[in-house]
């Protein structure tokens, strides 16, 4: 009986119904993120979500020297959020965005593409300049994937 109580300490624990990435997995931010070359309108052409549902969201951003000013709406986890304000960086492609650590964990080399995601896994989007190609929605997936999200619940946009 002590060693079934044991092992199940040692058991992985599940992600909560709520996070879209297991809690034990490891993140990684994009190290060599850049905030001049993200200035623009950016348009959400997928994220994670369970359950709700809200139309894709956009976000302006605009460098102001150590932060990014954003101003848009967003579905995040199913549901429209207001995102308005100055997001300081906090570390390499680590944005502080309210009282929580929005991360970069992809972009592509034109800066066209960015995946952003959450290490509490609260939820993951992707954003892009226009419509996005397969090949990079395919990409931004793989590194989500990478991350620990359930790549099952990322929905297009």
């Amino acid at each position: 009986m002590l060693i079934a109580f044991v092992l199940a300490g040692c058991a992985a624990k599940a992600p909560s119904p709520s996070a879209f990435r297991a809690a034990d997995a490891p993140i990684w931010s994009a190290a060599a993120f850049q905030s001049a070359p993200v200035a623009g309108t950016w348009r959400q052409v997928a994220d994670f979500r369970s359950a709700g549902s809200c139309e894709a969201g956009a976000v302006e951003i605009v460098p102001e020297g150590q932060a990014l000013r954003l101003r848009g709406t967003l579905c995040l986890a199913g549901k429209p959020q207001a995102v308005s304000g100055l997001a300081p960086l906090v570390g390499p492609g680590r944005l502080r965005v309210g009282n929580e650590e929005w991360w970069v964990i992809w972009v592509d080399v034109g800066y066209r593409t960015l995946a952003i995601g959450t290490p509490s896994g609260r939820f993951g989007i992707i954003l892009d300049r226009g419509a996005i190609p397969a090949d990079r929605l395919n990409a931004a997936r793989e590194i989500f994937d990478f991350n620990g999200y359930r790549t099952e619940a990322l929905t297009a946009l």
